[in-house]
């Protein structure tokens, strides 16, 4: 796993808006719940980097459960959140053809959990494009809090997430 960042979050406006909720919905599956990336704030295509954003909040449909009494984001969320990231990114710009198609989760490799996410908070999880074939991908991926405007320095998640074109 890299010790080097993906990108210094600090060097973009993480309060923009690149793809809204209504653009990921044409690509992605997910509704409902598992609908869990609010939006994107930042996509580099041809670098093949995207930022998401998942605000985490108290209310969330998981918090009164994990952990009752000290809400924690599960880490299942966080790579879930990942892997749609990182879906919405190939699907988008990686393959050509019908928009039908169905991507899955593959996997996931070199997975750490370095800190507690706690309500309420902005999580930011940046995904790097490492391979894409026609059927299969992988990105690195990382997240990282923002507490009340300040964006904490500690990387609280890292993995690589794989999928599929189903």
């Amino acid at each position: 796993m890299s010790v080097q960042q993906i990108l210094d979050l600090d060097s973009i406006d993480r309060t923009q808006i690149a793809v809204d909720r209504a653009t990921l919905d044409k690509y992605l599956a997910q509704r409902g719940t598992f609908a869990v990336l609010d939006h994107l704030a930042y996509v580099d295509q041809e670098a093949g980097v995207a930022v998401g954003v998942k605000a985490i909040r108290s209310d969330d449909w998981w918090a009164q459960d994990h952990i009752p009494g000290r809400p924690m984001f599960p880490g299942a969320l966080m790579i879930e959140t990942a892997a749609q990231i990182a879906s919405f990114d190939y699907s988008k710009h990686r393959v050509e053809g019908d928009d039908e198609r169905f991507v899955g989760f593959g996997g996931v490799e070199d997975c750490r959990f370095r800190g507690v996410v706690e309500p309420p908070c902005t999580m930011f999880l940046v995904v790097e494009l490492k391979r894409a074939g026609s059927r299969m991908f992988k990105y690195s991926a990382e997240g990282y809090v923002e507490r009340d405007g300040v964006l904490q320095p500690k990387r609280v998640f890292e993995a690589t997430v794989l999928g599929v074109l189903l």
